[in-house]
């Protein structure tokens, strides 16, 4: 028998679009809405902004001067249970006098786990967990994954025509798809705490790679003011250290923000140089294939607590994500023209040794955008692919 009732899923679902107000702030903490309600009516509500401000219920309870006697919270996270930059929210709850607490999922961060809903229990509160669990998990998966492995949550981006191709024979690729496709590339950006890119890339096209406030969609800047917005790390793989201090200085790239040159060294664990404020160099591990270890730059990147990292690049890198099994989810757009066999393809991937040994993915989203069409894909977990043979 379901526990929750129809009521408890439309507070659930009020706190989980009151979470996904933090997407583009929170990071690298995790996206939490909270709903107070007290005689089936919301008395109060709140969301986490970002590291250093209110968690959700903390906001909630300040809307209401801490008191919620006898309430029922709805909160897509457990409570948190230890001393961070915030007071634990657990403690708070339990203070306030509230009755009855319904989270989406336990929190796994090792300072929490489960130990938020113990505190409450242990005060008579009545602790429940599991409703709308597959959305929270969904909405915080980069949370999720950091917490389990220590890695970012990799999106990969690729731009194609309808026969696969991202540019003619001679490099020309401005522009395959339109205006609102380029501008929902933003939104990517500014979803991400790092974009990846090639050395090609910067040499070719000699990108700024930071997202362009004015061009993001219009509901995502009348969600985030401008001043809010988080610019990414921009890390660039260089692994024969091409870009020079006297080419670095004249690329875009360098003009603004923090970036990140990533080349390689024969060394057995990642070692960080400072150039600048605003300039590093990250030596890793080259590969089979001489070129910077990806597994070993992840790694580093998820030791900086950044939870999504985008990686927007030429077919190279592109397919260096795709081969070595580092793609999380992947957004592809797809443009309406033809631009032939002897153009430059979209990827160069290793054929697999069967069909069932192939990466595969799921669908989850397919959008007309302007002229051109985005489609998402999740990665599937191997023992799921294998179920589904």
């Amino acid at each position: 028998m379901n526990k929750f009732s129809s009521e408890d899923l439309i507070f659930m679902r009020r706190a989980l679009k009151l979470a996904r107000r933090g997407r583009f702030t929170a990071s690298p903490n995790p996206c939490v809405g909270c709903v107070i309600v007290r005689n089936g009516v919301i008395i109060s509500e709140g969301w986490h902004k970002k590291a250093g401000t209110d968690h959700a219920e903390a906001a909630a309870l300040r809307n209401i001067g801490g008191r919620a006697e006898g309430a029922t919270v709805y909160v897509t996270l457990e409570p948190c249970s230890h001393y961070g930059r915030t007071p634990p929210c657990a403690k708070a709850l339990v203070k306030a006098g509230v009755r009855r607490v319904v989270a989406a999922v336990t929190d796994i961060n090792p300072k929490v786990s489960g130990r938020g809903m113990q505190i409450l229990a242990d005060a008579g509160i009545k602790a429940e967990v599991g409703l709308c669990a597959a959305e929270a998990l969904e909405l915080n998966r980069a949370f999720f994954k950091a917490m389990r492995t220590g890695l970012p949550y990799v999106t990969v981006k690729t731009a194609y025509s309808l026969d696969g191709r991202i540019a003619l024979p001679s490099g020309e690729s401005k522009w395959i798809t339109g205006p609102r496709a380029r501008a929902d590339v933003q939104r990517l950006r500014a979803l991400s705490d790092a974009v990846i890119t090639g050395v090609n890339t910067v040499l070719a096209d000699d990108p700024k790679l930071s997202v362009r406030y004015a061009e993001l969609p219009l509901k995502v800047r009348r969600l985030v003011p401008q001043d809010q917005l988080r610019q990414p790390l921009k890390v660039v793989l260089d692994s024969k250290r091409r870009l020079t201090p006297e080419i670095c200085r004249t690329l875009n790239l360098f003009k603004e923000g923090q970036v990140l040159q990533v080349c390689t060294a024969e060394a057995a664990a990642a070692q960080v140089e400072r150039v600048s404020d605003a300039h590093q160099i990250l030596w890793v591990p080259a590969d089979g294939q001489g070129r910077c270890d990806l597994a070993a730059v992840l790694k580093y990147l998820g030791g900086l607590e950044l939870r999504r990292v985008l990686v927007e690049a030429g077919s190279g890198v592109t397919s260096a994500f795709l081969n070595a099994d580092l793609c999380d989810e992947l957004y592809c757009y797809q443009a309406p023209l033809l631009l032939g066999a002897d153009s430059r393809s979209a990827l160069q991937l290793n054929v697999p040794a069967s069909i069932a040994q192939a990466q595969r993915f799921t669908l989850k989203s397919v959008k007309r955008i302007g002229p051109d069409l985005r489609l998402h894909y999740e990665k599937q977990p191997a023992d799921r692919a294998v179920q589904e043979d």
